[in-house]
């Protein structure tokens, strides 16, 4: 029997940019793990914080792109916003949308009516859409200050692109913030709702993502096991800083990391290295006797950095400094 870390769980509850693609690109080794889960029994949902597309628009793309996905093994933050919304207000209840059309779209779907101004509104409800403009901010942030009811879909401070990570909604949603010292209820990751609603009847989830204040925060709000894959936004500095709420269970290159042993993935001492703690930081030395040399170090700092404190990173040899620079520690 496969004793790797696919076998201990029921359901992989992946991100999508950065974790199984990047535009229009499949992430090294996503394919292959989603379609060997698939085969193994365990279906992957995809869960999103992009309110700016609808699930179906979604699944399209993971099904060109070869991923087995219909329209329901998706779910949105637009989702789980307007369910948020209809749990809270009245049947028919007027709703200042600022997003896209699929945000809308999934607020008329719960039996409530879309509205395009402040004076209108007895809630708001906010998603990402690279359309939004100073006006219908300052109608958001009118009906916020007159006490309407407000859901942001999610806060992402960025959004990845290939051009680089631009403003996401959480940068949208700081400006009403700023304007109205208010704060929303918020629906996607890294709150517990998105991951609960997709988790579904499952027991054994494992939340898998590339990014620590969403993806692994989340997964600890849901209280479940985390897998970080080092194939988006964040990188190893961002994991030797991470505090708590944000530390991943296991941390693997990318998602063939399902087919490792547990014991293989779980931050913690490696062999053929070693990370001493000082003074002015951690020390690396050795050279790594598994597969994964880089990513082997990495675990092993994590664990000493989770302990100690993060700090500068030195190497000790020839072997630490190139795995050190493979990083981006070295320096």
């Amino acid at each position: 029997m496969t004793d790797d870390l696919l076998s201990r769980h029921d359901v992989l509850l992946a991100d999508l940019d950065g974790t199984l693609y990047r535009g229009p690109e499949v992430v090294p080794g996503a394919l292959d793990a989603v379609l060997g889960a698939a085969a193994r029994g365990v279906p992957t949902v995809y869960v999103t914080n992009n309110a700016s597309r609808s699930p179906a628009a979604v699944a399209a793309h993971l099904t060109e792109l070869g991923f087995p996905a219909g329209v329901g093994d998706v779910r949105t933050s637009s989702q789980a916003a307007a369910t948020m919304l209809a749990e809270q207000l009245p049947a028919g209840a007027p709703v200042l949308v600022v997003g896209t059309d699929a945000l809308a779209d999934e607020v008329r779907a719960r039996g409530l009516t879309v509205v395009g101004t402040a004076g209108e509104a007895v809630a708001v409800v906010q998603g990402h859409s690279p359309d939004t403009g100073w006006r219908m901010l300052a109608e958001a942030v009118v009906a916020v200050r007159a006490g309407a009811l407000w859901i942001a879909s999610n806060v992402d401070p960025t959004l990845p692109t290939d051009r680089g990570p631009l403003p996401g909604n959480g940068s949208m949603v700081q400006v009403v913030r700023t304007a109205t010292g208010a704060q929303p209820q918020v629906a996607g990751k890294p709150a517990a709702r998105l991951l609960r609603e997709a988790q579904g009847d499952a027991t054994r989830p494992l939340v898998v993502g590339d990014r620590l204040d969403t993806d692994i925060e989340g997964a600890h709000a849901l209280r479940a096991p985390s897998l970080m894959v080092l194939t988006g936004v964040n990188g190893p500095a961002d994991l030797l800083a991470a505090p708590p709420a944000l530390r991943p269970t296991y941390l693997g290159a990318d998602l063939g990391a399902l087919a490792r042993h547990p014991d293989e993935l779980t931050p913690g001492p490696r062999p053929g290295w070693q990370v001493e703690h000082g003074p002015d930081g951690l020390r690396l030395s050795g050279s790594g006797t598994g597969p994964e040399p880089a990513v082997d170090a990495l675990r092993a700092l994590c664990a000493a950095a989770w302990e100690h404190g993060a700090g500068p990173v030195t190497a000790d040899g020839g072997a630490a400094a190139g795995v050190l620079d493979e990083l981006g520690l070295g320096g």
